[in-house]
Formats: structure tokens, C-alpha cells, sequence
């Protein structure tokens, strides 16, 4: 919880409360299912909580925003967003129903009204979105195969609508297999977040290309 507070001061009573009883929740669910890696759990914040909210330092998204959540898994990044953004509409998707299971729990345990999650595959949800988010889930290619018919073409944040992928690693070779077909910009995380962990962490912003 420390690493959240560090980098994220302005948080509400609630909101402080909300991302405190992460741990207790995610440990409860853990020893049910293996919603997260089992040797990980100690690492929440720093590991899942704080590198799903690297996007909140990339852009401050609009009330209103709708954000899509590809892949959820355990809920990351969708649920710290949603904490973070009350006003900020997500819709989490995720193929195992399990996961969507333990999603559902937590988002009704923290009162969560601004998320949706559903059971199901990417290729076969409909609907439009300012942003899809995803972390970790496929190779860039098939990520935006699934997703750039799901981004809006009716831009209101300060950034454009498109693809938000958090990745790791040397991404060179999945960038060049898709660069001729969108825009790609990359940001690296170790710029907004100190701590060792986040080194070769970065954000991917795809927009398509006019």
C-alpha cells in the first residue's frame, strides 16, 4: 500500500480504503483459486496494483471515458484504474470464468458501480471504447487484430483513442511486425516509477494511422 500512497497523494478516504483492502481480498481469493501467482502475492502493490495504475501517469482520463479490459485476469489493470477513476466507465472481459468470478466479488466487496465484467473472447465482444487496455495478455499483432474495431473514432481525452498495452522486455521484434499498419508510441515506466521492478517495463499507445 506504501508504493501506492507514494506516487498517488491525493487519494480520497474511500478511494485509500478501497485500494487498502486489495490485499486482504486478493489473499482471500488466492487460496480459492490461483487468481495471481501464488509466490506474487506479497508483491501486489508493487507488482500489479502500482503497474496497472502506470497508466494514471501517462494520462488522466475524462469522466465519462469508457475503457475496455482485455484479458483482465485477476482484474489488472481495470480495478486500480476503476479505484482511481469513480467516474470513468470499464468493462472487464476475461475467457476464464473463474477470474471473472473473483472479479465480480471484489468489484461488489468495494461497492465498484463503474465496472462491468463479462465471461467471453475478445474476438467475439462487440462494442466501442476510448481505450483498450491490456497487460501482458498476447503478441501486439493479435492484440490489435482483436481490438481496433473496438476503438471509438470520437476523441475527447487528451490523448488519441487506441490500444494502452503494458509490456516487458525487448519489444522490438513484436514492434516491427506491426508498425506499418499504426502508430506506436512507447513509454517507459521507470520514468514516473523508481523502483527496480519497472526496469524494461513500458507502456504501448497503438493508434491507428489516418
Amino acid at each position: 500500500m506504501n508504493y501506492i500512497i507514494k506516487y498517488f497523494q491525493d487519494l480520497t478516504d474511500q478511494q485509500y480504503q478501497q485500494f487498502e483492502e486489495l490485499d486482504r481480498l486478493y489473499r482471500f481469493w488466492n487460496d480459492k483459486i490461483n487468481v495471481i501467482s501464488r509466490k506474487d502475492i506479497d508483491s501486489l502493490y508493487l507488482h500489479h496494483v502500482l503497474h496497472s495504475l502506470s497508466i494514471a501517469k501517462w494520462i488522466s482520463l475524462k469522466p465519462g471515458s469508457r475503457i475496455f479490459d482485455l484479458g483482465s485476469g485477476g482484474g489488472f489493470p481495470g480495478i486500480p484504474l476503476a479505484i482511481l477513476y469513480p467516474d470513468v466507465n470499464f468493462h472487464l472481459l476475461d475467457a476464464r470464468a473463474k477470474k471473472i468470478k473473483v472479479i465480480r466479488a471484489i468489484v461488489d466487496e468495494l461497492a465498484l458501480y463503474n465496472i462491468k465484467a463479462t465471461h467471453g473472447r475478445a474476438e467475439e465482444h462487440k462494442g466501442q471504447y476510448d481505450f483498450v487496455v491490456s497487460r501482458a495478455v498476447a503478441p501486439l499483432d493479435k492484440l490489435w487484430t482483436w481490438t481496433r474495431n473496438k476503438i471509438s473514432g470520437s476523441h475527447h481525452n487528451e490523448r488519441p483513442n487506441g490500444l494502452i498495452a503494458l509490456k516487458g522486455g525487448d519489444l522490438n521484434q513484436e514492434m516491427s511486425e506491426i508498425e506499418g499498419n499504426v502508430n506506436i508510441y512507447r513509454q517507459e515506466i521507470s520514468e514516473y516509477f523508481e523502483e527496480d521492478y519497472f526496469r524494461d517495463k513500458y507502456l504501448l499507445h497503438l493508434v491507428k494511422k489516418r
